[in-house]
Parts: C-alpha cells; structure tokens; sequence
C-alpha cells in the first residue's frame, strides 16, 4: 500500500505531464487512501444536488455544487461556499465529479483562492461512458468499488 506522501507525489507528477496549475491528480483508488490516511484531507463532491440525491455520494465528503440543478449555471457562491465549508487551505482538498471535468475547473478554483494542495480526482465517481453510453463500469470511484451511498 502506498503512503500519502508517495500518493502525492504520484499526483504532483501527473500534475507536471498535464500541464495542470493546481497540486496534482488522483485515481479514485489513490484519493480515497490518502482521505483514510490523512485525517485533514476534504473530499468535494461538486456535483449537482439532482446527482447527489439520484446517483449517490461519498459518505463524509463536503456536497458543493459547481454547477447548479436544474439549467447547469454556474454556482456564483462556490469560491465564497467553498471557503466556508473548507477553512484550511493547507490539507489536501480533493474535488470529484461525475467524471473529473468539473472537479478539474473546481481545482484550478480552488488553486487561485489559495488552497496549496487542490487534487483532481481522475474519472470521476461514475467515470467515462462504455460502448453502449453507460456510466459506471469504465473507471470512477463507484467501479473502483469504494464506498457511496445512495438515497
């Protein structure tokens, strides 16, 4: 099992080969190790409430929608909400979505308001579409198996 040093270092790199201007990048599998190693990590589901409330979510992350449900507008709050929710700008913030392009746009969000140590999560929870348009069994946390609840 890897350690959450080795685990950041592993995202900081992918963060160099991507070109991404905040911390790193994790596999669903890396980030939820590095939240049960590290007791100050946050993860930020900033997903919409629909998604929330219909597909699941992370028992324990902070819920702060990106975009807002219904009509997909950009949530004028989430720089003001996220600071609120998530004081410490110095433990790793880990942001997912459904398949890592919002938690991506969160991340450089957060990396601009200071918080030194924002992580993408890669794929997302219900990752990329397979063959026949379907989430949820190519990548994502739900795949990966870790843990979600569903209302």
């Amino acid at each position: 099992m890897e350690t959450p040093e080795q685990i950041l270092d592993l995202a900081r790199q992918r963060a160099v080969q991507l070109g991404l201007p905040y911390a790193g990048a994790l596999t669903p599998g890396e980030a939820a190790t590095l939240l049960r190693a590290e007791p100050g990590a946050k993860l930020v589901d900033v997903r919409t409430r629909a998604e929330w409330e219909w597909v699941g979510r992370v028992p324990g992350a902070v819920l702060l929608e990106w975009n807002g449900w219904p009509g997909g507008t950009r949530n004028p709050d989430f720089e003001r909400e996220l600071q609120a929710k998530v004081p410490d700008k110095t433990q790793p913030v880990l942001f997912l979505c459904r398949s890592g392009a919002r938690s991506h746009h969160a991340a450089i969000a957060a990396a601009q308001l200071g918080y030194a140590r924002a992580l993408n999560v890669l794929e997302g929870f219900e990752g990329n579409r397979d063959a026949d348009g379907h989430r949820s069994s190519v990548g994502g946390w739900k795949f990966a198996g870790l843990p979600w609840v569903q209302s």
